[in-house]
């Protein structure tokens, strides 16, 4: 193996590397490519959580019958369990310097990998469109604020959007774009300046929240009390939680693998998780349960809040943060995974900036805004979709820690050869596939049957029992079948 210096960022050349297999976007990163410290992951995260759709999905908490503190305490201890899942799916990704795809070669075999790619693809794909729509309705906003007479063209109706509406949405989908296609370095740049600038805006808003209400509104509840104990549904309330960062639960190893050491990693995720999740919480609590003294109705919408003030400047400065904010998280969770999961299928064909040019195309296809049009749409969607990806994760911590114990031969990643310890049968992992049906039958089943209300908020828990279902299946299968031996390392 070799450095590739013509590569961006620095991979490593696999001699031998099959081309289905192999490209500079799928390559590990060189060492000195590794230029991610501990704030750049920090600031991707305040980009992942400081969004207008995290902001509505937090709020939306409060639907669930709880209060303010009942849904701020559900917030603490959904974020610190997903703050140790994220550095388990993050270590080998950060030791072999490998992105998502390649890292499910390990469980699913080196052609397996590419329908747990798919299948996180597609979710990227959906909520890429849905960030893209709520960061359009701060373009609206500032549109009319700027032009009042744009407001004329919001009164139609074209696919669901009114022409502003439209206006707004491709504005933001081609703004997105071109940042993207910049590429990784430039990425960083971004969310480094990203991450930290809708603070500003939030804190204010807290502020001028609490001004009008003092901390009363902390014990409001904006649904009517929920049925049964509180715990449980404080519970549940978590359990959302871990399933709303259920995609990057799997592909956090995209940005991992740049990260300079598991220092710099773990150190990044507490700032960015438990820490910066917790504070942003609170401007949550504070300024959703404040909406319904001051407006005297319950507002989910950052964006309409902001607009609500009557003042230009404020909603000027609102729209613009929130747009650029939400930019942040889509290009962190939304365009990065699917632009390595689509050129994971057609290495030869498809680099990392196609990907992520046919994932913005698909975006506007799935018509987003159908999935945010009721105030329960975002939970429902956000569990459904956390149960698809559970199993997947739980089949990938399996095979990783249990079945092959952090030890596995970095060319057989990239090789076609039967003889490859990754190859399986045909290059796909029979037995991980059979324990991905079994336990996504079983998740999938407790979301439906939860969004339909046949059983009482079961779908919440869909993606741990889906995680734990698809890691107690494969492990059971690969020690039947090879007695958990782990491969030889050369890393």
């Amino acid at each position: 193996m070799a450095s590739n210096p013509h590569a961006t960022p620095p991979t490593l050349v696999i001699t031998g590397a099959h081309p289905q297999l192999y490209s500079q976007d799928l390559a590990p990163t060189a060492p000195e490519g590794r230029t991610w410290g501990a704030f750049s992951l920090f600031a991707m995260w305040m980009s992942d959580v400081h969004s207008v759709g995290g902001y509505t999905f937090a709020a939306s908490l409060f639907f669930l019958g709880l209060t303010g503190w009942e849904v701020l305490i559900s917030m603490i201890v959904g974020i610190t369990a997903v703050y140790f899942l994220m550095n388990l799916i993050g270590r080998p990704s950060l030791k072999y310097g490998i992105p998502f795809p390649v890292a499910a070669r390990m469980s699913f075999g080196v052609m397996g990998a590419n329908l747990a790619a798919v299948l996180r693809g597609i979710v990227g794909i959906v909520w890429y469109g849905v960030q893209t729509y709520f960061a359009s309705k701060a373009v609206q906003a500032l549109a009319i604020t700027l032009y009042p007479a744009a407001a004329d063209y919001t009164h139609n109706d074209i696919f669901g959007l009114s022409t502003l509406g439209w206006l707004s949405f491709l504005f933001m989908w081609i703004f997105q774009l071109l940042i993207f296609l910049r590429g990784m370095e430039s990425i960083r740049k971004f969310i480094d300046f990203c991450g930290p600038v809708v603070y500003v805006v939030m804190f204010a808003l807290a502020l001028w929240i609490l001004s009008q209400t003092g901390f009363s509104s902390l014990s409001l509840q904006l649904a009517p009390p929920a049925e049964g104990s509180s715990l449980t549904h404080m519970a549940n309330a978590s359990m959302l939680i871990v399933a709303y960062f259920a995609a990057l639960l799997l592909n956090f190893g995209d940005f991992s693998r740049f990260s300079r050491d598991e220092r710099a990693m773990k150190v990044g995720n507490f700032l960015g998780l438990p820490v910066n999740f917790i504070v942003f919480a609170i401007i949550v609590v504070i300024v959703t349960a404040g909406t319904v003294q001051v407006f005297g109705e319950a507002i989910l919408d950052p964006v309409a809040i902001v607009e609500r003030i009557n003042n230009p400047w404020v909603v000027i400065l609102g729209s613009i943060t929130f747009i650029v904010a939400t930019m942040g998280i889509n290009i962190v969770a939304n365009f990065v995974s699917p632009a390595y999961d689509i050129a994971n299928l057609f290495p030869e064909k498809i680099n990392f900036r196609l990907g992520g040019l046919i994932t913005s195309i698909l975006s506007v296809l799935v018509c987003p805004w159908l999935f945010v049009s009721s105030p329960h749409a975002i939970t429902i969607f956000v569990s459904i979709f956390g149960a698809v990806l559970g199993p997947i994760f739980g089949i990938m911590i399996a095979d990783y820690y249990l079945v092959k114990r952090q030890q596995v031969v970095l060319e057989d990643l990239y090789t076609m050869s039967p003889e490859g310890s990754l190859y399986f049968d045909g290059g796909w992992n029979s037995r991980a596939l059979i324990a991905l049906a079994i336990s996504s039958v079983f998740s999938i089943g407790l979301s439906v049957l939860g969004a339909t209300g046949m059983i009482p908020n079961g779908g919440d828990w869909g993606w741990l029992l889906g995680a734990v279902a698809g890691g107690a299946v494969h492990y059971g299968l690969m020690r039947k079948v090879l007695g958990a031996v782990p491969v030889v390392a050369n890393a």
